[in-house]
């Protein structure tokens, strides 16, 4: 358990919890230790390589081996990256020379053609080959360390990744401090992370805990955590229970997702109802909430028997009003009523109790105002209102608030929780320009009155762009990975995608591609298995099937690359989705032209980040060339539907364009606007790596942490850029 807990803080932190070991002369390990990490792009900070120093070499070697485990798993090495073509990126084929070759060797070779020879030569005939069956086609032609074999050892550059692991505290120290961190989050978690917070929680439970816990679905998971022990639970809403109960029966917190309520242990099914009874008892309005779940409180009702019960009866009256057989009047109806009869002042007037239900209806409230009266009283209501609003959902506002004034005949697009994207046509009168304005600059006040004062500001310059993680939904599990929105420079010359596999009982085909646009979002050309090499780039083959795991990788000349933007995608042709494979990553790599190396070479992956969405089409971020040349991403971490089988980049080009075209012109809200609030106007310090820190305590905002930094700093990076959210 030990080594699962280390494996937490290293992944989230990219510190490493202080060795323990006797002492001894551990120098020369430690300096092997610190080799081998830079083989897979990282490398020990000077602090702790002084402490592994001092351990003994058995003591070194062993916490080397754990930590190797860790970060080859970080950034994808923990796998075997093989390429159907041995020696990609060169002699890849063209594609109807490489499928031509397929169907000779088929011909010629009678063992590979089994017991059906007669069915090829009918396919010849016809005309019309399956390629998937072909003996040669889309499985390895060679073994793994014949391809190592086969290709030049990398080539070391300076532009390679180094991620730093820092010394840590000791374990529990560690495991104290992410756990609230985790559980204090002002947003949401991404699925990984809520699973690392229940592990961690089980650990915790009966430990301190943050004074606040905003974000619903993690309040569900401490829950679960603290009902398995007997500790009193932290519920203020019957969604909180039902939340709960999900947690328990193993379903989705979220609520986005159906779950199958299990039949639960007498004490939990007591601790759920005397938690519903004391929720009504406390506020008996609250059961108009029953009514946004009501099928799901139905069928929870049938679980937990509460008539056995007779002595919590206002959990009997959860039930009741999900049954119909008892009326508690939403909120939203008497909303709808009111709006229904043009009454936009007494729907004003009735938000004012419920600031969150108010502030996602502003929008609304301003478009149906019938006059300036009714739009100065939305306003009103909205300034009295925000100080008691989450920041989370101030910035959402504002952020939205931002983009409407561009939105008119743009494509409108949505993204739901799990990532699935969709685009409709933007059908909504126009907010009055100078109302939003107004309403814009009373949350940038608000927003500015919340932020705590920074001291001194020190900025790393390429993190002004990185989108304000509103959302951890909105960010993928992995390395170096950005929340979606954000946009960052690309700095090489050689940019290769790779995906891999491993399908869990059906054979299973993920089809790697990138499609190139033109500055219009009109398709240029593509690169995928039915075009193996292209303008600057190349393909390394198609594989078809993973039970041990499969690779595909795709490599581009960025200055040769016709058209203004790159998008990868992975299309899953057959099989599992990626919710049901037993793994599944996609990442992307930079090297300069003269770069040797074997396919995947750790320490060249700029972005490794886990695929697990609904869809069957995956747009991790598109790439764009700038008026100056340059090019730059803009992270996507969306999902299309798709099809069942035989999703291709040919088929989904048109909503795959109209997709990427939605994003890329939407603006979001980045550490560049919440910085200029912070430091009110005055230009912060900046910081680029190499550069001398300064003696004393700073507020250091930047991508990953420098060496030297002063112990008392407060450091905002990447694995904790949700705590610039203020709550």
């Amino acid at each position: 358990m030990a080594q699962i807990f280390e494996s937490l803080v290293i992944r989230h932190t990219h510190r490493l919890p202080a060795p323990e070991g006797s002492a001894g002369e551990g120098t020369v390990a430690a300096r092997q230790f610190d080799a081998v990490l830079a083989s897979v792009g990282f490398k020990l900070s000077a602090e702790l390589l002084e402490r592994l120093s001092g351990l003994s070499e058995a003591a070194v070697m062993h916490t080397a081996r754990r930590t190797l485990r860790v970060v080859r798993e970080m950034v994808g090495d923990h796998v075997r990256h093989n390429a159907y073509f041995i020696d990609f990126p060169a002699n890849v084929p063209g594609t109807e020379d490489f499928w031509m070759r397929c169907v000779a060797e088929a011909c010629g070779d009678k063992a590979s053609r089994g017991s059906h020879p007669r069915q090829l030569s009918r396919q010849l005939t016809r005309g019309a080959v399956n390629l998937l069956g072909l003996p040669a086609y889309g499985r390895y032609q060679h073994t793994y360390q014949e391809m190592l074999a086969a290709q030049d050892e990398l080539i070391a550059s300076a532009g390679d990744r180094i991620t730093v692991l820092h010394l840590g505290r000791d374990l529990e120290d560690e495991l104290d401090d992410l756990y609230l961190a985790l559980a204090a989050s002002t947003t949401p978690l991404n699925e990984d992370d809520l699973r690392d917070l229940k592990i961690l929680a089980q650990h915790r439970a009966l430990g301190p805990r943050p004074e606040a816990i905003p974000v619903r679905e993690i309040r569900a998971v401490i829950n679960e955590a603290r009902l398995n022990v007997g500790a009193d639970l932290l519920l203020d809403t019957v969604t909180d229970v039902l939340r709960l109960a999900c947690a328990l029966s193993g379903g989705d917190v979220t609520l986005q997702e159906p779950t199958r309520f299990r039949t639960l242990p007498r004490p939990l099914r007591r601790g759920l109802l005397a938690g519903l009874d004391a929720v009504v008892a406390a506020n008996p309005a609250s059961l108009a909430d029953v009514h946004a779940h009501r099928e799901r409180f139905k069928r929870l009702g049938e679980r937990l028997h509460p008539h056995e019960y007779p002595q919590w009866p206002h959990a009997a009256d959860v039930f009741a009003v999900a049954r119909g057989e008892k009326e508690a009047r939403s909120l939203g109806s008497r909303i709808e009523e009111l709006l229904d009869a043009s009454d936009v002042l007494g729907a004003v007037e009735l938000l004012g109790s419920a600031p969150g239900r108010l502030f996602r209806a502003l929008d609304l409230l301003l478009r149906v105002a019938a006059d300036q009266e009714e739009r100065d009283a939305v306003i009103a209501a909205a300034s009295r209102a925000a100080p008691d609003v989450s920041g989370r959902v101030v910035l959402s506002v504002r952020e939205h608030l931002h983009n409407r004034a561009r939105e008119s005949g743009r494509p409108r697009i949505f993204v739901n929780r799990r990532g699935r994207a969709w685009v409709t046509p933007d059908l909504r009168p126009p907010v009055p320009a100078g109302d939003r304005d107004r309403l814009i600059a009373v949350l940038d006040a608000e927003i500015r009155r919340r932020l705590p004062a920074p001291g001194r500001l020190l900025l790393d310059p390429d993190v002004l762009d990185v989108a304000l993680p509103l959302s951890g939904r909105a960010t993928a599990a992995g390395l170096g990975v950005l929340p979606r929105g954000s946009i960052s420079p690309v700095d090489g010359e050689q940019l290769r995608f790779f995906v891999y596999w491993k399908e869990t009982e059906r054979r299973t085909d993920f089809d790697l591609s990138a499609l190139m646009l033109r500055a219009d979002y009109r398709t240029d050309s593509w690169l995928s298995y039915t075009s193996l090499r292209g303008v600057g780039g190349r393909h390394s083959g198609d594989i078809t099937e993973a039970p041990d795991g499969a690779s595909e990788f795709i490599e581009l000349s960025l200055d040769r690359v016709r058209g203004t933007f790159i998008v990868p995608q992975v299309n899953i042709f057959a099989g599992e989705g990626f919710e049901e494979v037993e793994e599944s990553f996609f990442g992307f790599m930079l090297r300069d032209r003269e770069q040797k190396g074997r396919p995947f070479e750790p320490a060249t992956v700029r972005m490794k980040s886990e695929l697990r969405g609904v869809g069957r089409v995956a747009l991790p971020l598109v790439f764009r060339r700038g008026d100056d040349g340059r090019w730059h991403a803009k992270w996507l971490h969306l999902y299309l539907r798709g099809v069942s089988e035989g999703n291709r980049v040919e088929e989904n080009q048109a909503s795959v364009s109209m997709v990427v075209r939605a994003l890329v012109e939407r603006e979001q809200l980045t550490v560049r606007y919440l910085t200029g609030l912070m430091s009110d106007g005055a230009a912060p310090m900046e910081h680029r790596d190499g550069e001398t820190l300064p003696d004393g305590p700073v507020t250091y905002i930047g991508l990953v942490r420098p060496q030297g930094l002063h112990p008392d700093s407060r450091v905002i990076t990447l694995e904790n850029l949700r705590d610039l959210i203020p709550g």
